[in-house]
C-alpha cells in the first residue's frame, strides 16, 4: 500500500552510500525530490540547465536540512550541469558523470518544460518533445551501463496525467504543421510512459526497474517560456479539467517519486505508472506495445544511437544501447 493520497512520502530508511541524479531540481518538484534524497544521506547529483540557480536551491537545500535534522547526518549535494534540449550537454554530462562516480543507483527523470510557441532545441527537434522525453531519453540510455553496474537500482520518470490527451503524432513528431501548447506537452508525457514500458521490458531481469509517474497538478516553474496573459487565458482553459482533479503542493508532489525511488513495495514492480503513491490504470493511449517498440526505434534514429547485446553476470544478452 502506498501513502494516502496528497501527502508527503515518508522515507523508511537511510540511503547512505548510494549516489542519486534528479534533473530540474532547483526548483519545482524536483527541488523537494533531492532535498529528501539528501536528507536521507544520499550523494545527490542536481543535474540542472542553470548552474548559479542550483547551487542557489542546493545552498537552500542544507539550510532547510539544517534547521530540523542534523546536518551530519545528511548527505551531499553536487551541482552539475545539464541541458537536456541540448544532446552534446548530455554527453558531456554523463562523460563527466562516468569520470566522477563509481555508481548509479537511482535516476529521477524530472525535468520538463511547456511552452505556448513552438520553439525547437539545440538540435532541431520540437522543445517540449525534445526536452520532456527525447532528452530524458538519451541521458537514461547513455548511463544504462553505470546503472546496471550498480543494479539494484532504479530509473523514474516524471510523466502527467496530461497523457491521457496525448497522442503520438507519428507524422509530425515536432508538430510542425499543428502545434499547440498542450499538444506538445500531453505528447512528451505520453512519450514518457511509453518510454517506461518499453525500457522496463528490456531491462526485465536485469535489476533495474523502471517508473512513471504522475505528481499531481502543482504550481512550478514548468511554464517559464509562457507569459502571464497567455497563462491567464489558453492555459487556464487548457488546464482547468486536469487542475481540478488533481492539486498538490511541491513537497506532496514529490512523494509518488520518492515512493518509486525508495519504497521496498516497488522493488519487484516495473513499468507500470503511479499517482498518489499506488498503481494506476493506463488509459488506452498508453497500452500500446506496438508503440512502445516504434517510439523507442524511432528516438533511437533520432539521438543517433544504436543497439548491442550486453553480456555480464546481471543479465546475459540484454539489450541495450551505445553510441
Amino acid at each position: 500500500m502506498g501513502a494516502r493520497a496528497s501527502q508527503p512520502y515518508e522515507i523508511k530508511e537511510r540511503i547512505d552510500g548510494k549516489t542519486v541524479i534528479v534533473t530540474g531540481c532547483n526548483t519545482g518538484i524536483g527541488k523537494p525530490t533531492a532535498q529528501e534524497f539528501y536528507r536521507v544521506g544520499g550523494r545527490v547529483i542536481m543535474a540542472c540547465r542553470d548552474v548559479s540557480k542550483a547551487e542557489k536551491a542546493a545552498d537552500e537545500i542544507r539550510k532547510e536540512v539544517e534547521l530540523s535534522f542534523p546536518h551530519d547526518k545528511a548527505g551531499k549535494l553536487i551541482v552539475k550541469k545539464l541541458d537536456l534540449s541540448s544532446l552534446e550537454s548530455i554527453r558531456n554530462f554523463v562523460d563527466d558523470l562516468n569520470d566522477s562516480e563509481d555508481q548509479i543507483n537511482i535516476l529521477v527523470n524530472n525535468a520538463g518544460v511547456m511552452s505556448p510557441t513552438r520553439k525547437t532545441t539545440a538540435d532541431g527537434f520540437e522543445l517540449t518533445f525534445g526536452t520532456n522525453y527525447l532528452g530524458h531519453f538519451y541521458l537514461t540510455l547513455l548511463l544504462l551501463p553505470k546503472i546496471l553496474a550498480s543494479a539494484p537500482a532504479r530509473i523514474v520518470n516524471v510523466s502527467s496525467l496530461a497523457y491521457e490527451y496525448g497522442r503520438i503524432h507519428w507524422d509530425d513528431l515536432s508538430l510542425e504543421r499543428h502545434y499547440g501548447m498542450f499538444t506538445a506537452y500531453s505528447q512528451s508525457k505520453l512519450a514518457n510512459i511509453l518510454f517506461t514500458r518499453e525500457l522496463a521490458s528490456r531491462l526485465d531481469g536485469s535489476g533495474v526497474t523502471a517508473y512513471a509517474v504522475h505528481p499531481g497538478m502543482v504550481p512550478t516553474e514548468l511554464t517559464r517560456f509562457t507569459d502571464k496573459y497567455y497563462i491567464l487565458t489558453t492555459v487556464k482553459k487548457s488546464l482547468s479539467q486536469l487542475w481540478s482533479r488533481v492539486h498538490t503542493n511541491v513537497l506532496e508532489g514529490a512523494a509518488t517519486s520518492l515512493y518509486c525511488a525508495l519504497d521496498e513495495s516497488t522493488a519487484t514492480e516495473s513499468g507500470f505508472y503511479y499517482r498518489d503513491c499506488a498503481r494506476k490504470e493506463l488509459a488506452p493511449n498508453a497500452l500500446s506495445e506496438e508503440d512502445a517498440k516504434k517510439l523507442w526505434d524511432l528516438s533511437l534514429k533520432l539521438v543517433g544511437l544504436e543497439e548491442f547485446h550486453v553480456k555480464d553476470n546481471k543479465a546475459d544478452g540484454l539489450r541495450i544501447i551505445a553510441a
